[in-house]
């Protein structure tokens, strides 16, 4: 079964084990129809075609097949089939005679020539002097696909594909790969083992991460998790421009000197006229060596962010931005190179999301001096770049801290936290998965202080790959500001069978871990804030020792002020607790802070920055049992105004102020 997404793409191999002119293949040709192609022993290639062009569609409007061929050396004979499946289908195809074909053909080959190169499902198999990769690679799902010695007729095809093969034509089932066998009820652990059903057990390896826990041809739409139902949920979605692994050869390597300090490093790669960074993190090297201060580096949501095409492939990044869209050198050659993947704000060729993405691929936005489209002037600042604004703080005022990774506690959970009095987030956080939501709240629990500097946090929920901890995935539907939105049925992680989406949709608002959640967003121009009466309570004192201004943070490096970008609010009813000191809002933003469309249920024409009064940013302190507590900023465009004023500023004052108390052992005040 084939649902082709991008039919007019070119030829796109199905299920071949085709290689320098020897052996079989099943392919979408070069026109777009179906199309088996065979070597003879004597070097003779034959193609035959069905004529007949796959109806396509992107996202839920493609088409579903029935295909299949076959090839009777005896007499010749080669017979295809093309069928829509006649159920399921999202457009109505009439008449139905019209989009399906037989076609039967004799050609003159003596044989097929056999070749070592392995089958390939969604390739053509091609050896190189690293091994054999895929060519020709599909765009679109693909189920069931199966192998047998003999030519089988129409009706035993149906049948193997529907249930199992007849019992006369059994024996000679080389090969049937369920896409199915391997789901459980905590989703895939053993994600890239393909399982083979037939005796013969030539289970197969996925490449690159095609997506699973996908809907089949079968789905019955009234299911909507794929662990509950493994047997509708047998599809796998292939595209041409999958990548979590690009498998490079290993160029030098550095081993870590004994005693090196926890920080960010990177290494530094140069040529004649050119230079590249490759950040790196180096935690404490052994437990008892911590300190008492923790930078939680958000690497997920670095992950999520790494090589976007927003600013070639994006129609919203300017009217989002409010501004021109520079596109830097990297942005260019990312959009030419493709071959360097995806992020998760992207969508493949074919129109769907990009689910998944790794680390282990050259990452080129992700790297010291690169600028994002995404953040204001001057320093134009996001994600990691960003958040060396923080660390670059906590270096200039002497704190002896360590670095810690979204990985480090994705695998280690509250273990990781627990030695330490106070762990700083970076300034965006965005993309959370159950076992670092959990780590942070128990390190709550248990007395930990939090310091949240920034703001859209704790928002999308992920998966880690369950094999290899470098892979992170995302599904988003339901709500939320995403670039694209899972099809019906497919909202669950793949990973781990849980819920995707936005961790509100979950009843985990981020509310509820950080006193505050996202309400609005805005790039153009960054505000301030003034201070509120409870930034006047006694037990607020410390916070503002040394401040006398009532206005905080009206100057910075990201759109001149410390309240910017994307802004959190303060909500009871989200989960915010009722002992939360208010310490100050954020105001006089510009009509392009918008709400975000969760808070959205009607649209109305007051909904920007200069009307709305929820279109702010709310600075918010609490404390928690066993002298826990939490401070949040609210605002990703805080970090820029730290170094205002070499570091002597109310904002620099302010966090000062909260990270020495927070880092001492004892009573709050």
């Amino acid at each position: 079964m084939v649902q082709p997404t991008l039919p007019d793409a070119g030829e796109q191999a199905l299920l071949t084990k085709f290689a320098d002119n020897t052996g079989y293949g099943l392919y979408i040709s070069q026109s777009g129809d179906l199309c088996l192609r065979l070597a003879g022993s004597n070097g003779e290639i034959v193609e035959v075609n069905s004529g007949l062009v796959f109806e396509g569609g992107k996202r839920q409007g493609a088409t579903w097949y029935f295909v299949g061929a076959t090839f009777d050396p005896d007499d010749g004979t080669v017979t295809l089939y093309q069928e829509p499946h006649p159920e399921n289908q999202r457009k109505i195809l009439h008449p139905i005679d019209e989009y399906e074909a037989m076609v039967e053909e004799s050609v003159d080959i003596n044989g097929i020539a056999t070749n070592d190169s392995p089958l390939v499902i969604g390739g053509e198999p091609m050896e190189t002097g690293n091994g054999v990769v895929a060519k020709s690679c599909y765009n679109g799902k693909l189920e069931r696909p199966q192998v047998f010695s003999e030519a089988l007729d129409l009706a035993d095809m149906r049948s193997a594909i529907a249930d199992e093969p007849p019992t006369d034509v059994a024996s000679s089932l080389v090969g049937a790969w369920d896409f199915s066998e391997g789901i459980t009820s905590d989703g895939i652990p053993e994600y890239t083992t393909v399982v083979d059903i037939s005796p013969h057990e030539n289970h197969g390896k996925l490449v690159n991460t095609p997506a699973r826990g996908m809907i089949g041809y079968n789905w019955s739409e009234d299911e909507y998790n794929f662990t509950n139902a493994p047997e509708e949920y047998g599809a796998i979605h292939f595209h041409h421009d999958d990548l979590t692994d690009a498998d490079w050869e290993v160029d030098f390597e550095y081993t870590l000197p004994e005693g090196m300090d926890s920080a960010v490093y990177a290494a530094r790669l140069t040529t004649e006229n050119d230079e590249t960074y490759i950040p790196f993190f180096v935690r404490p090297e052994k437990p008892e060596d911590t300190a008492d201060i923790a930078f939680l580096a958000p690497t997920a949501s670095y992950l999520a962010y790494s090589n976007d095409h927003l600013t070639t492939d994006g129609v919203i990044t300017e009217p989002l931005s409010g501004q021109v869209s520079v596109m830097r050198q990297e942005d260019l050659y990312l959009s030419e190179h493709r071959e360097y993947g995806l992020s998760c704000y992207d969508s493949h060729a074919d129109g769907s999301g990009v689910f998944y993405s790794s680390r282990k691929r050259p990452i080129l936005n992700m790297v010291p001096k690169y600028k994002h489209w995404l953040s204001s002037v001057p320093s134009t600042l996001w994600q990691f770049n960003a958040d060396l604004h923080i660390v670059d703080w906590l270096e200039e005022k002497g704190y002896d801290f360590d670095v810690i990774t979204d990985e480090d506690l994705y695998e280690e959970g509250a273990d990781l936290l627990e030695p330490y009095n106070v762990v700083l987030t970076g300034s965006h956080p965005e993309y959370y998965s159950s076992e670092m939501w959990d780590g942070v709240l128990s390190y709550q629990q248990q007395g930990g202080r939090f310091m949240y500097m920034g703001a859209n946090g704790f928002y999308w929920s992920i998966a880690f790959h369950p094999e290899d901890s470098q892979t992170i995935e995302v599904r988003r539907g339901i709500t939320g500001s995403g670039a694209w939105f899972n099809n019906p049925g497919e909202l669950r992680h793949s990973f781990t069978g849980e819920m995707g989406g936005i961790w509100r949709d979950r009843n985990k608002p981020p509310q509820k871990l950080a006193g505050v959640g996202w309400i609005a967003e805005g790039f153009d121009k960054s505000s301030y804030y003034r201070r509120k009466p409870d930034s006047y309570e006694s037990e607020t004192e410390f916070i503002f020792e040394g401040i006398e201004s009532e206005v905080l943070g009206d100057f910075g490096l990201i759109g001149h002020g410390a309240a910017g970008l994307e802004l959190d609010i303060y909500n009871e009813d989200l989960g915010t607790p009722e002992h939360t000191y208010l310490l100050a809002s954020s105001e006089d933003h510009t009509p392009n802070y918008l709400r975000v469309v969760e808070e959205i249920f009607f649209d109305l024409p007051s909904y920007e920055g200069g009307q709305d009064p929820e279109a702010r940013g709310d600075i918010v302190y609490y404390k928690l049992p066993n002298d826990g507590a939490v401070f949040s900023t609210s605002s990703i465009g805080f970090h820029g105004s730290l170094s205002h004023d070499s570091y002597e500023n109310n904002i620099s004052k302010m966090i000062e102020n909260v990270l020495d108390a927070f880092k001492e052992d004892g009573t709050l005040p």
